[in-house]
């Protein structure tokens, strides 16, 4: 086996980079390393494809193997399709490199990351990391390399005047920043940790992709992390420049094909005066106009144009109008200022009194309805993944992008990675103003209804969420909004303009689609992607700026629909009551073979019972069950004391007394002299089985047997009865009562 090894250090660790003959058919591959992880990344082009789009794929491929487990569904043993994690993994990857393929390309392209060992650190950075050496070493036209780090930020331990919070500088809330922080300062049992979760990529200064994950740190925190992370970039950038230059294959020359004379002509006669009469003002659907009119002018006049060939060219220069009207002439396509929001619409509630929590909101021509719905903790979504095995899941955002919302026909169900990637986003932008289980113990569900979409559904999912949270009354700490930077640039002329809230044109035709989402005190998730090569860190600083300013705005219309979230819960939504059992008693509840807690289930109608490993249990229920299945698990679990009074049916008879029922699997005697402050008869005289008495434990006896009485918990319970004093008669005697049980010990 041929094999070469290249090594640097990052964040403290090395960084290794094997090139060897595992996958030597493919155009490049490489095996990267960090840590106890490790990534296999192959690269393959294929043949021209036909598609009017580049056909670039990118497959983030998770085994179980490499976390050392089988898979979980004993009638599953085979991985099947991506998880979720496993999807947005692929979707970072893909994002950073496709804007570095030449304009133009139309070959099949795959990249394929397959994980071979995973351990302490996540291997998606090594993938973004290992698919650009496998594509920068091979002779795929590709402008790399470009690298990725991930910076961190976790809990200050301790701040000033106490613990720290979100309204707290952010100097004192975190520590420094942490170089490919482990899952450990990431995340511990499921609960984000870190304060600050940053993924960038970019090459030369330039930044092409950011994914982040918060708890309201402020922009300039944000700034400084991003400046962190082009430094370490650019350690990576040396290393992996170093490698390509002395095992690069040398690339496959590419030439993008250019209209002919007949076309450009064409278009300067026919459409550039279409174009020039909008008047600088195009909205998306003026675009498909001038689309199918240069369609059919080109298929009637010009025979010998290549249809595909002709497409580019307008889009080249619906691009070239759009970016000179930006930054030569200061003006955007749709006469907005460039800060400037679409006209907003926020309404909580009102949909149906069915639906637990609901959101409708509008900005501009984006209309989207988040819809809540609550259940009790057993409701939680079980991860089986490589990464996340046996971990609860109880905030769930889903969303839903049917074809009506952008005038289409189409395919509907299922998902594709753009909503899953989507959905993330928005739910990662909320999850950080959500009360913690032990104040607000429900499972929480959205989903997002795209109804009409021209620009950032996932803003619009994240402002239309927060109105369903707080109409269902969750308590959460502020409310959060979020709102889609642009930017229009010319590299030659050193010149760009950033916009607020893009739709449309400049949506296609721009250069960043920049997502910033958060409250009124710091952002709590951004994400970025690129059609240029990167984006300057001055530039990020001014697009964070602007979007705090948007999303000012944006809250106070959504605080205008509903200040805070309603005092109670949906009275539809279910009721959750909770109890703390000791650790011992938790097979107590369950019973054999789950026996006990099931027949509390069938007989209060309750709809769960959870029971945590810690002894917290959980009652989920409606109309009154839970109440019913608590006192029962109380019932069940309670510790008796002498003094304790109780009323309980007579559940069996001796000539000496009778016993009393006091618990569901407790019972006590009451001695015959017991029941009255006289002398009566026989026992019998007062009471048969079935009756229901009062009763106090008296005493409890060495054997943990309860002796109990009824005339110490009601001295006139005997003379209500009727009783007399018996005539005559044998004294009362205290027969041992060796055929009773004793207590059973919880």
């Amino acid at each position: 086996m041929e094999s070469k090894v290249y090594s640097v250090e990052v964040g403290g660790k090395t960084l290794s980079a094997e090139f060897n003959d595992w996958a030597d058919q493919a155009n490049g591959s490489v095996l990267v390393r960090y840590g106890n992880s490790a990534v296999l990344a192959t690269a393959v082009m294929g043949r021209e494809s036909d598609k009017d789009y580049f056909p670039l794929s990118v497959e983030y491929e998770e085994r179980y193997y490499a976390a050392g487990a089988i898979l979980g569904s004993r009638f599953m043993r085979r991985e099947g399709r991506p998880s979720d994690e496993a999807v947005l993994s692929g979707r970072m990857v893909d994002r950073t490199i496709r804007p570095l393929f030449p304009k133009g390309l139309k070959r099949d392209v795959q990249v394929i990351l397959t994980v071979l060992s995973l351990e302490e650190y996540d291997t998606d950075i090594l993938a973004i990391n290992a698919a650009s050496l496998a594509l920068a070493t091979s002779d795929i036209p590709w402008n790399g390399p470009v690298s990725a780090v991930r910076i961190g930020q976790e809990e200050a331990k301790t701040a000033v005047g106490g613990s720290p919070d979100a309204s707290q500088s952010d100097a004192i809330r975190g520590g420094d920043f942490i170089v490919t922080p482990t899952y450990k300062q990431r995340d511990e049992d499921g609960t984000p940790r870190a304060i600050l979760d940053l993924t960038a990529c970019g090459k030369d200064g330039l930044i092409n992709m950011i994914e982040v994950g918060a708890k309201e740190v402020s922009e300039e925190t944000l700034e400084r992390a991003l400046a962190k992370a082009s430094e370490e970039i650019e350690k990576v950038q040396a290393w992996q420049k170093t490698i390509v230059a002395e095992r690069g294959a040398v690339k496959t020359e590419f030439v993008a094909p250019s209209a002919d004379e007949a076309t450009r002509a064409a278009y300067e006669s026919f459409l550039a005066p279409k174009l020039a009469a909008y008047n600088g003002k195009l909205d998306k659907s003026d675009l498909g106009v001038l689309k199918t009119e240069w369609a059919k002018h080109v298929a009637e006049n010009l025979p010998e144009a290549k249809p595909q060939v002709a497409g580019n060219y307008l889009e080249d220069k619906l691009d070239e109008y759009v970016h000179e009207l930006a930054i030569s002439e200061g003006k955007r396509v749709d006469g907005r200022a460039f800060d400037e929001i679409r006209p907003l619409f926020a309404r909580a509630g009102e949909i149906s009194p069915v639906l637990h929590g609901a959101g409708l909101f509008y900005r501009g021509q984006t209309h989207v309805l988040a819809t809540l719905t609550l259940g009790g903790p057993g409701d939680a979504q079980l991860l089986d993944t490589m990464e996340s095995q046996d971990t609860k899941k109880r905030f769930m955002l889903h969303y839903n992008f049917p074809p009506f919302s952008v005038g289409e026909t189409g395919r509907v169900g299922g998902m594709n990675r753009r909503m899953i990637g989507h959905g993330a986003l928005a739910e990662k932008s909320l999850r950080a103003v959500l009360p913690t289980k032990e104040v607000f113990p429900y499972t929480i569900r959205i989903v997002s209804e795209c109804l009409a979409s021209n620009g950032s559904t996932s803003m619009a999912t994240v402002c239309a969420g927060t109105l369903a949270l707080m109409d269902a009354g969750v308590p959460i700490a502020k409310p959060v909004a979020g709102i889609a930077m642009g930017m229009m640039s010319d590299p030659k002329r050193d010149a760009y303009k950033v916009f607020t809230d893009i739709q449309g044109p400049e949506d296609h035709h721009g250069d960043m689609d920049f997502k910033v989402a958060g409250t009124k005190d710091g952002v709590t998730g951004v994400q970025m992607d690129v059609k240029v090569e990167g984006v300057p860190l001055k530039v990020l600083a001014e697009a964070f700026s602007q979007a705090k300013k948007a999303r000012l705005q944006i809250l106070d219309v959504i605080t205008s629909a509903i200040a805070t979230p309603r005092p109670d819960i949906s009275p539809r939504a279910p009721k959750i009551l909770t109890t703390q059992v000791k650790v011992d008693q938790i097979g107590l509840v369950i019973g054999p073979g789950g026996k006990t807690i099931n027949g509390i289930r069938e007989e209060t109608g309750v709809d769960d019972i959870t029971i945590e490993d810690d002894g917290m249990v959980y009652v989920t229920g409606r109309g009154g069950t839970a109440e019913l299945a608590l006192k029962a698990i109380m019932d069940l679990t309670r510790e008796y004391m002498v003094g304790d009074r109780f009323e309980g049916p007579v559940v069996r008879m001796m000539d000496f007394g009778a016993f009393v029922k006091i618990g569901p699997n407790v019972d006590g005697l009451v001695h015959v002299s017991e029941v009255a402050p006289f002398r009566i008869g026989k026992i019998s005289d007062a009471v048969q089985l079935g009756d229901t008495v009062p009763v106090v434990i008296k005493e409890i006896d060495e054997k943990g047997r309860y002796n109990l009485s009824i005339k110490a918990a009601d001295p006139d319970w005997a003379s209500k009865k009727g009783l007399k004093p018996a005539q005559g008669g044998e004294d009362y005697g205290r027969e041992r009562r060796d055929d009773r049980p004793p207590r059973r010990r919880i």
